[in-house]
């Protein structure tokens, strides 16, 4: 298991574990980071991802990167 934020660009990963707050977890659930799905990063821009979720494109900072866990 690794952080998102650690995952080359283009390659599948399903989400394993999803870290943080309570608050946080939930923001990241609504976004459709949830485990069991499948996520994959179109890009990095310092440290900033755009990722594939769930038919969504969604862009986040490395620091929520940071507490989703793939493999």
């Amino acid at each position: 298991m690794m952080p998102l934020s650690m995952v080359n660009e283009g390659e599948p990963n399903i989400i394993r574990k999803v870290g943080g707050k309570e608050e946080t977890k939930r923001f990241l659930e609504n976004l459709g980071f949830v485990v069991g799905a499948e996520v994959t990063v179109v890009s990095t821009i310092n440290g900033n991802m755009i990722v594939n979720v769930k038919d969504s494109r969604v862009a986040i900072g490395k620091d929520m990167a940071n507490k989703i866990m793939v493999n």
